[in-house]
């Protein structure tokens, strides 16, 4: 099948493959049919949803756009005939899902040579599709969104995440843990990264910031709060967050004075 290369059509092939695992995660988590975990390594796990979930969207991409690598985190990539590459996190917060509890995600990103060119993140149980495109701002089912911009930190509500893969930076997360609980207005853990920085695309959350996580988790929600005004960093300010997987983001104020705290925590100068 034919497709177009533009920005906005990657943009709608995310939203699309998205939502079609979406639905069917979301039928299986309303039949309480959550799959039994196979453990992938220590607190990492996959169901047949997981599995189910890549399908419907390595589906969708394979009959939009034929000719691009797909990288997703249950298979292995497939063969490059172009310069694109979809990033596919087929359900963000397995762990979650598997306790039958919310949030989780999909998320669908896709990059070129010069960095992430479109994504979606997908809230099923919610039917809210966060989406953009690089250079045409961040939306929320259609409407733009934009990051918040809270007076100072204390009146900041600001999102984190466990690094449960690498808990030999533990010292080092709960160093800026306790400095941001200390100083701001509240932290949540939702157990879906997608989500986090989709909700702080749309201002629901301040902030950012978490350790250790991987490509899929993170693509897509870096471009939508980029898009929607925000800074997204690695821990020490790095434009390397992608690379990394030490995030940390926000409104602009915010996100430097998060910044300030985690390079602190790794030992570098405030």
């Amino acid at each position: 099948m034919g497709s177009s290369e533009s920005p906005q059509e990657l943009e709608a092939t995310a939203c699309e493959a998205a939502c079609a695992a979406g639905l069917l995660l979301r039928g299986r988590f309303r039949r309480g049919d959550l799959g039994t975990p196979e453990s992938k390594g220590l607190h990492d796990f996959v169901t047949v949803a997981d599995r189910e979930a890549e399908a419907a969207v390595v589906s969708v991409l394979r009959a939009r756009h034929p000719g691009h690598t797909i990288m997703a985190e249950e298979g292995a990539p497939t063969a490059a005939r172009s310069g694109y590459r979809w990033i596919v996190d087929p359900l963000d917060g397995t762990t979650n899902f598997i306790h039958g509890v919310t949030p989780f995600a999909v998320s669908v990103a896709v990059e070129d040579e010069a960095g992430i060119v479109a994504g979606a993140v997908h809230d099923p149980m919610h039917d809210e599709t966060f989406h953009a495109w690089r250079g045409g701002g961040a939306r929320l089912n259609g409407s733009a969104i934009h990051c918040s911009s809270p007076g100072s930190p204390g009146e900041a509500l600001v999102a984190t995440g466990l690094p449960f893969r690498e808990l030999e930076r533990l010292p080092q997360y709960l160093e800026a843990l306790e400095a941001v609980l200390r100083k701001t207005a509240g932290l949540r853990r939702a157990g879906s990264a997608a989500i986090d920085l989709a909700h702080t695309a749309c201002g629901r959350y301040d902030g950012f910031f978490e350790l250790g996580l991987s490509r899929w988790d993170v693509a897509a929600g870096i471009l939508l709060v980029r898009e929607a005004g925000g800074f997204v960093t690695d821990w020490l300010g790095r434009d390397r967050a992608l690379e990394t997987g030490d995030i940390v983001a926000g409104g602009p104020a915010l996100q430097r004075w998060l910044c300030g705290i985690t390079t602190v925590a790794l030992g570098g100068a405030a």
